[in-house]
């Protein structure tokens, strides 16, 4: 029986190639071995390139950061392992005990939450106001105020924030502004070159688009701010995974094509929603009949996104009679997968406000927000006729 050789328990070399992969290989190595402690010395002074401890990053993480920073016009992005990590990384990573942070008060519904419960144990304090309007946003900043957190188009009543007059202000003021830029995205607007000083994405809903990988993104033009936000995201551990990493740069190489079609599937599917009995209203930016359709137009010209919400009438029981109507159609709190995703934000991501605090944002029982993807669109017109005329049964 021959013996089974020591050197298994080594590590292989990779082997050298004069040609190289056409895809991107998947890294999942934890650590990486250097020479000698000068060259790992140089490699933390960032002097020599290389990588150290996953942690502190990967190929995976670095080749997608720099396919978003070349969506965003942006330098240096980091990857985190969820778009909170990235939301929570951009406020923990630059405030301090003391600081104010006033937000939209559309914000995602984990935004919301950590804006109201989280930030105030870290002795941060945070004020929520209309980002629509500037008069009562203005009147909001204090002057401790650091930071300003909006997203251009509101989750998930899709109001469009004023951010001219928002970046302005922050400006004038010397307020850091950071836009959550997930429902727009690059292809709508690019925040940096609209007076934003930090953008960030969830990069699990429509950049990587497929429901398969979670991830945030976050750059800032300024290099310290960047690395103030490295650091706390490394020290938390907000790792991305390499494998989520690759999955997502392989759903960018068809971002664009996603988004556009899914685009002019919304604006079809907001035009055909808006005429069918039993619904109340319809939103979509770009739509003549949208509160903020002019101020949506001089931004996103006629980029109105892939998101639509609408609401129904009736309760809870219409609501469950819409979805049971539409098997076909994923109903699921999420956003920006290549197939049409429903979403219910009284049951889902808004369900920690109180009816009343949702009524006020005007999320009712039969408020719906609709996530569209690339499907024909015969078929979601005919799909969403079935299941709203089963609601009003």
């Amino acid at each position: 029986m021959p013996e089974t050789p020591t050197s298994l328990i080594r590590r292989t070399p990779w082997p050298d190639s004069t040609s190289r992969p056409l895809g991107s290989p998947i890294q999942p190595s934890v650590v990486y071995a250097s020479p000698d402690p000068d060259t790992l010395d140089a490699q933390y002074a960032g002097t020599t390139p290389g990588y150290t401890y996953a942690r502190e990053g990967h190929p995976n993480a670095d080749v997608l950061a720099a396919k978003i920073d070349g969506l965003e016009g942006a330098t240096d992005g980091i990857i985190t392992g969820s778009g909170m990590a990235a939301v929570t990384a951009a406020l923990m990573g630059v405030l301090k005990a003391g600081d104010h942070v006033l937000g939209g008060d559309q914000l995602y519904g984990r935004s919301l939450r950590l804006m109201n419960q989280d930030l105030a144990r870290f002795g941060i304090a945070t004020t929520l106001a209309d980002p629509t309007d500037a008069t009562a946003f203005e009147a909001a900043i204090r002057p401790e105020t650091r930071m300003i957190l909006i997203e251009i188009v509101s989750n998930p009543t899709l109001r469009v924030a004023d951010l001219p007059a928002i970046a302005a202000m922050a400006r004038a003021r010397g307020i850091l502004l950071a836009v959550d830029n997930t429902f727009t995205t690059p292809r709508g607007l690019r925040p940096l070159y609209h007076g934003a000083d930090i953008v960030i994405h969830s990069v699990t809903k429509i950049l990587a688009g497929h429901s398969d990988a979670t991830l945030g993104y976050v750059a800032a033009k300024d290099p310290t701010l960047r690395r103030a936000i490295y650091d706390f995201a490394v020290t938390t551990g907000m790792t991305a995974s390499p494998f989520d990493c690759w999955l997502a740069e392989r759903g960018l190489f068809s971002f664009e094509l996603r988004y556009d079609r899914a685009e002019e599937n919304a604006r079809a599917l907001a035009d055909h929603l808006s005429g069918l009995t039993g619904v109340r209203r319809v939103l979509y930016p770009t739509r003549p009949d949208h509160p903020d359709h002019n101020r949506a137009v001089a931004l996103l010209g006629t980029r109105g996104g892939h998101m639509v919400s609408f609401e129904i009438e009736g309760g809870r029981a219409a609501a469950n009679a819409l979805t049971r109507a539409a098997p076909q159609i994923a109903f699921a709190p999420t956003l920006g997968d290549i197939g049409t995703t429903l979403s219910h934000p009284a049951s889902s991501s808004h369900r920690g406000m109180s009816e009343a605090a949702r009524a006020a944002l005007g999320i009712t029982e039969g408020f719906f927000r609709v996530s569209v993807g690339v499907e024909d669109i015969a078929t979601l017109k005919a799909e969403f006729a079935a299941a709203i005329a089963a609601a009003a049964r």
